[in-house]
């Protein structure tokens, strides 16, 4: 079967690669006013470290599997669910632990401290509300994911569209 890759897939494909990229070296590789490695090790225990890592690797690494399984083709019922629902349930994972204590207050209180400690030498363009402050890296990261929660949905409601215009067409 040919693969007809569309331009939506490839921006999939390249937002999942900056997220994998982002799980792999954001507690581990210093990247400036971006992260402080430092004060997450005074925060984290590198057995904690390690495992949130391997968690968040291997389910970006799952989706880019899966969409490198089946770009350019029909995706099945199931893996159009897993692609939209996973990173859905990740962003909710992102919303309560960033945005509805950002704005709202709510958890905020729990979250100061550690915030504070390993984020806050950290650049960010943001005012402080409630006692944090998401930090510019995290902001790309949760900003990436959202849109490739958009495209993926974007993809697989205008799939039909695409391969019944493709069906029509007669080769002779």
């Amino acid at each position: 079967m040919v693969r007809n890759i569309r331009f939506s897939e490839k921006v999939l494909i390249l937002g999942y690669c900056f997220i994998l990229l982002f799980m792999i070296v954001q507690d581990w590789v210093p990247l400036g006013s971006l992260n402080d490695i430092h004060a997450i090790k005074q925060e984290k225990t590198t057995n904690e470290l390690i495992i949130v890592t391997l968690v968040g690797v291997l389910q970006v690494a799952f989706l880019i599997f899966l969409m490198l399984l089946f770009i350019g083709k029909r995706y099945p019922l199931f893996v159009k669910l897993w692609l939209v629902i996973h990173p859905s349930c990740i962003f909710a994972g992102v919303l309560m632990s960033w945005w509805i204590p950002y704005f709202t207050g709510i958890g905020a209180t729990e979250r100061i401290a550690s915030y504070t400690a390993m984020f806050g030498n950290t650049h960010t363009f943001l005012p402080v509300m409630n006692g944090i402050v998401p930090n510019t890296f995290h902001i790309l990261f949760h900003v990436t994911l959202f849109v490739c929660i958009l495209v993926s949905v974007y993809i697989f409601v205008t799939e039909s569209k695409r391969t019944s215009q493709h069906s029509n067409v007669k080769v002779r």
